[in-house]
């Protein structure tokens, strides 16, 4: 029996290209070194940091290898702060943990924060925060759980009028979406390999010469100073040609995504009564998040597992707990719907037979976890 996965914001399986670029460059030594072995591991990672500059719109020296995306939200928004005289940092409510607890932890040192409004998009609704300046100022471009892609460059514009530099956690966003950093006119940027078929253990952080984030860890000097150790020369590789294929596919991906979002929602919308949309468009091409009133979102994601269908309450990097949603919270969505919450993220690995899969259960599954009710 199948098993239908579509939990894709969460991670996404592995591109053979990458799967390939990894195994062929796993005995690599140490790129710092001198001698012959050192000079050719180095020759690897410097092809993958052109690659992906080129892929992403920006120069080599621009792009700054880490472990995760959480790490490089954590060394941008750290950095920009400590190396401003200035005391305030700008964000949203519906950021990913990685921002989040950054920003927390940044407060408990004595950091002022304010946190721009949220609509019931799901989208910041006012930038007015940005009209007095601040040691950084932070936004997702898209959600993880809504989807919903954010006015970056209005954001960017406004925070550029006060002399405020700025970090985009875009870790939804590269390889699905066209990035270019140079362009964009951001200070930073965050992404991670495993969203796009990449390696799990590999983030981006692009980040501008200046104003550079002081360094939040300390070593060797690797990586510009900003993230030092021993790079994953592999790993490297293998996010490289992970988003070669990615955008290379990101025209037709989306196309075909956004067709099969369509048929499952249509579906839903059809045969269950009392259905809360909270995606809404401008969004990414495979999200799809909704809240069925009356049932719990923990019995509806493991009906749906006993059926081999793999789905989520919303974001997978709460440690494994659910509970209501931050971000619906945000938006205006009670406590009681926001339990109701379920997310579908497709990806690259979903099919019509995934759909069918899903429209097949799901008012079954519905009725089901309704019948059981609210735990309280």
């Amino acid at each position: 029996m199948n098993t239908f996965y579509l939990d894709h914001a969460a991670t996404t399986p592995m591109r053979e290209v990458a799967a390939a670029a990894w195994m062929e460059n796993a005995q690599a030594l140490n790129p710092a070194s001198q001698y012959g072995s050192g000079r050719k591991a180095r020759s690897v990672a410097d092809s993958a940091r052109e690659e992906i500059a080129s892929l992403l719109g920006c120069e080599p020296i621009e792009v700054v290898f880490t472990a995760s995306g959480t790490e490089a939200d954590n060394l941008a928004v750290q950095g920009l702060f400590h190396a401003s005289p200035l005391n305030r940092i700008i964000s949203t409510p519906i950021e990913h943990p990685g921002i989040l607890e950054t920003v927390k932890a940044l407060e408990l040192g004595g950091a002022e924060a304010e946190l721009m409004p949220i609509g019931p998009d799901g989208r910041v609704s006012s930038f007015e925060a940005l009209d007095k300046p601040a040691a950084v100022a932070t936004m997702m471009w898209a959600n993880n759980e809504t989807g919903a892609i954010q006015p970056v460059s209005e954001f960017i514009a406004a925070a550029q009028a006060s002399g405020t530099p700025t970090h985009i956690d875009a870790v939804l966003v590269v390889g699905h979406l066209p990035v270019n950093f140079d362009e964009l006119g951001a200070t930073t940027l965050a992404a991670s390999a495993h969203k796009f078929g990449g390696p799990r253990g590999v983030g981006l952080l692009l980040a501008r010469r200046s104003p550079a984030p002081s360094a939040v860890l300390h070593g060797g000097g690797q990586e510009r100073g900003i993230r030092p150790g021993t790079l994953d020369v592999a790993g490297a590789a293998a996010t490289a040609a992970a988003l070669r294929e990615a955008v290379a596919e990101l025209d037709g991906e989306a196309t075909r995504l956004r067709g099969l979002k369509k048929m499952l929602l249509d579906a839903i919308l059809h045969t269950i009564p009392n259905v809360l949309v909270h995606t809404t468009e401008p969004s990414l091409p495979g999200h799809l998040h909704l809240s069925f009133p009356g049932a719990e979102g923990d019995s509806l994601i493991m009906l749906l597992d006993s059926l081999r269908i793999e789905a989520s309450t919303g974001s997978a990097c709460s440690n494994g707990v659910n509970r209501a949603s931050h971000v619906l919270l945000a938006m205006g969505i009670s406590e009681t719907d926001a339990r109701g919450a379920i997310r579908f993220t497709l990806g690259r690995t979903t099919t019509e037979e995934s759909i069918k899969a899903v429209i097949a259960v799901i008012e079954d599954v519905v009725t089901r976890a309704r019948t059981a009710g609210m735990a309280f």
